[in-house]
């Protein structure tokens, strides 16, 4: 929940805390949220008929099934998240030209060098600590000329200083007995500004042809949705901290400091997304 700028220890989030309800929630959120924001980022990338696709993160598939009917009938888009019950809700989503499996960004020796001409990133890349070392990998299973594009979360505009919505989740946990606690790590997020992505892409062997930081809002319909939103959009990592019988407590808790920030269209979440797209050289 914090930049990576705000907390050097950031490290990789825990993959133990998904499970089948939280999936299923992130199937029917993302719909109008992150799925929006990876139609743009593909058109950014001028994805086409009888490409081949990495969708890097896929979640529950919503995106690279859009994909999918983008390349046609003579391309291929593979989905890949280290969620398998992700991979289950995705798997739904039949067509011949469109696969899912469980992988790992860190590792994709599994696949063949230069088989794709894009690899996608969507509402993913912050997810991922080591960032160079992942975008070795997207290069090698790119062919020279192939795009990567990324859409991500910045850090903060304002700084160290957390957004409204954050912070009263924050307040929330620092309360007894939630404060017994702490998060194992100071923040499973790991964010970049526009230079620092810039300067990993060329690191990594990409020419940058597009970054920009887009505003980006929200509308959350109560506090309650707040948290559901966030617990499944972090697959679990928002409370996995806590042992199982407080987390309904910590639900109620959060949901009562964000009751401040309702207006009467819902809780706002005023934010940025930065987006990167890059040719492989």
């Amino acid at each position: 929940m914090t930049a990576a700028s705000e907390s050097p220890q950031a490290s990789a989030p825990s993959l133990a805390f998904d499970n089948d309800e939280l999936a299923a929630d992130y199937e029917r959120l993302s719909a109008t949220r992150q799925f929006e924001s990876g139609k743009r980022l593909a058109a950014d990338l001028g994805i086409g008929t009888a490409e081949r696709v990495l969708d890097i993160g896929c979640g529950t598939g919503l995106l690279a099934e859009y994909i999918a009917g983008l390349v046609g009938p003579e391309g291929r888009v593979l989905g890949i998240d280290p969620l398998p019950r992700r991979i289950g809700v995705a798997k739904a989503k039949v067509r011949a030209n469109l696969a899912f499996e469980v992988g790992d960004a860190n590792d994709l020796g599994a696949l063949a060098e230069a088989g794709f001409d894009v690899v996608i990133l969507n509402a993913v890349f912050h997810w991922l600590p080591d960032k160079p070392r992942v975008l070795g990998q997207f290069a090698r299973v790119l062919r020279r000329g192939g795009r990567i594009g990324i859409s991500t979360r910045p850090p903060n505009a304002s700084g160290g200083a957390r957004l409204p919505m954050y912070e009263a989740m924050a307040q929330a946990m620092a309360e007894p007995p939630f404060d017994r606690y702490p998060r194992p790590s100071a923040s499973f997020v790991s964010q970049v500004e526009p230079e620092e992505m810039r300067a990993l892409l060329l690191a990594a062997g990409f020419m940058p042809t597009l970054i920009e930081v887009r505003p980006s809002v929200r509308v959350h319909a109560s506090p309650e949705a707040v948290v559901r939103f966030s617990e499944a959009s972090s697959f679990g990592n928002l409370l996995g901290h806590l042992p199982p019988e407080l987390r309904p407590a910590a639900r109620a808790a959060m949901a009562a400091r964000l009751s401040a920030l309702m207006t009467p269209e819902g809780i706002v979440q005023q934010g940025r997304r930065l987006v990167a797209v890059a040719v492989r050289q």
